[in-house]
């Protein structure tokens, strides 16, 4: 093989694939199907033009058999008229365009039984262009949904690489320093200002009163008092260990002259020695809060 054949093989074949390459389906098939109705459209005029001269010879069939019938009646005037020469002349000319007319029949029916043909032709084609339009639009259809399947697998190959969900793990780490970061900044701006530790003493010590309160509140309702009975309470027992004391001191001397000595009841059902401890736990009570 020469070099200039060669070259002319490796061309064709580069032309070829680059042919190839360049190929739409769907632009080719849209191509097609523009083409085929072209073809109909062309296939429908060459119908036409048969179904024409069809009428056409069928027309002149139909009037050579009418002359020769018109000559017929003639030649029949002719023999009532007593003239049979010109009877013979009016028969030979209905001779010839009876001819004429079976030439024309003849012709007419070979071209009605084309047109027959060419009609059929005509609807089987017109039925392939319709089916072509069908099928253009189910190819196309796959091709759209092979393209589509072409670029999720492509997608998906993609998200298989590790380098994306690389990229998100680092970029969470960042996010998270960066928080932590902020949080710091924060909890240190507050310590040097002063104001976090200031709020922590306040929160601690209203959280210690309130939680005292609470526990006294509950003792009290154990034991059936109220929240201001204390103060009352003390006030009676002082007024009445005054009271004992006095009387005490006016009757104590009597008892002993007696030499029977009682327990003493005051008014509010306590004894002597219950209003001895009751002044001393006021008068301890007294000099610790002194």
């Amino acid at each position: 093989m020469g070099i200039f054949s060669r070259l002319g093989t490796l061309i064709k074949s580069n032309l070829n694939d680059l042919i190839t390459r360049a190929e739409d389906p769907e632009k080719m098939l849209e191509q097609v199907l523009l083409e085929m109705q072209q073809q109909l459209v062309e296939a429908k005029k060459a119908v036409a033009m048969a179904i024409a001269d069809e009428k056409k010879l069928q027309k002149q069939f139909s009037v050579e058999s009418d002359k020769a019938k018109e000559w017929e009646r003639k030649a029949m005037v002719a023999v009532r008229g007593g003239d049979d020469g010109l009877a013979r002349q009016a028969l030979a000319r209905k001779q010839e365009h009876e001819n004429i007319a079976g030439q024309f029949q003849t012709q007419w029916a070979q071209q009605k039984a084309a047109v027959d043909k060419l009609k059929d032709a005509l609807r089987l084609l017109s039925n392939k262009i319709e089916e072509a339009k069908r099928k253009k639009n189910l190819l196309i259809a796959r091709k759209k949904r092979a393209e589509a399947q072409a670029q999720i697998a492509n997608t998906m190959q993609g998200l298989g690489d590790t380098s994306a969900f690389d990229t998100f793990d680092r970029m969470s780490e960042r996010i998270q320093l960066m928080e932590a970061e902020a949080e710091a900044g924060a909890e240190l701006a507050g310590e040097l200002s002063g104001g976090d530790l200031e709020s922590k003493f306040a929160a601690l010590e209203a959280g210690g009163a309130g939680a005292e309160e609470d526990a006294l509140a509950e003792l009290k309702a154990k034991m059936g008092l109220s929240l201001a009975a204390p103060k009352e309470t003390k006030q009676l027992n002082a007024g009445d260990a005054v009271a004992a004391k006095a009387d005490a001191g006016n009757s104590g001397a009597a008892k002993k002259a007696a030499g029977t000595e009682s327990p003493i009841v005051t008014p509010g059902g306590l004894t002597a020695e219950d209003l001895k401890e009751l002044e001393d736990l006021d008068l301890a009570d007294l000099d610790m809060k002194k």
